[in-house]
């Protein structure tokens, strides 16, 4: 995603830029970018001939298109945002409009790869729209990362693996402890750096 920048103060909150336009971003639904590319290519580069796959907060769906394309898997993507799923659906990928895991069944996939809203953003600087939901993280960058590390471990099969993309903005070792307080065995598979953050896939298992 880029750097982070939340914009400097002012006294005119209609002034203030969205921060979906602080990122050189436009419309309802995220689109590819290098952090997007980071995770297909290590969730596909790993994986060991998965069959149920599941890509949370698939966005534009093209992440799940590339694990479609590359593995025999079924692959499946959930995202709260309408906008998101009908551009999924119009790649050829099955979509659930869901709040996270909340309406799969326990242990029905044995791959689930998300990458998380985690832009630190200070509430005066949220927006209420479909593209923040995107890119915020709230106050800490774990808004979501939280809830997600809560749930995933009923979802997941038994042997299966789980795929985060990690901003060091979000606090890298603060994620590693979240993951292993949730019962995960935890392994950065990639990192890459960039002006601004680092990003890393970390590969969980149970």
């Amino acid at each position: 995603m880029g750097d982070a920048d939340n914009g400097g103060e002012t006294d005119d909150s209609d002034d203030r830029p969205s921060l979906a336009e602080q990122r050189g971003v436009d419309g309802h639904v995220y689109q590819p970018a290098e952090d997007s590319a980071l995770l297909a290519k290590a969730a596909i580069d790993d994986l060991d001939s998965p069959q149920h796959v599941l890509e949370v907060g698939t966005g534009s769906g093209w992440v799940a298109e590339q694990v479609a394309d590359e593995t025999t898997a079924r692959v499946v993507g959930s995202d709260l945002n309408p906008y998101a799923c009908r551009q999924a659906r119009e790649r050829g990928i099955d979509t659930v409009r869901a709040d996270l895991l909340a309406p799969f069944a326990a242990d029905s996939f044995d791959a689930i790869l998300f990458n998380p809203p985690y832009l630190p953003t200070e509430p005066d600087n949220e927006w209420d729209d479909w593209m923040e939901h995107a890119l915020s993280g709230g106050t800490d960058g774990r808004r979501l990362i939280v809830p997600f590390l809560d749930d995933v471990g009923r979802v997941l099969t038994t042997d299966g693996a789980v795929y985060l993309l990690v901003s060091s903005l979000t606090g890298y070792e603060i994620v590693v402890d979240l993951a292993e307080d949730a019962g995960f065995e935890t392994t950065e598979i990639t990192q890459e750096s960039y002006p601004f953050e680092v990003l890393s896939v970390l590969r969980l298992t149970q």
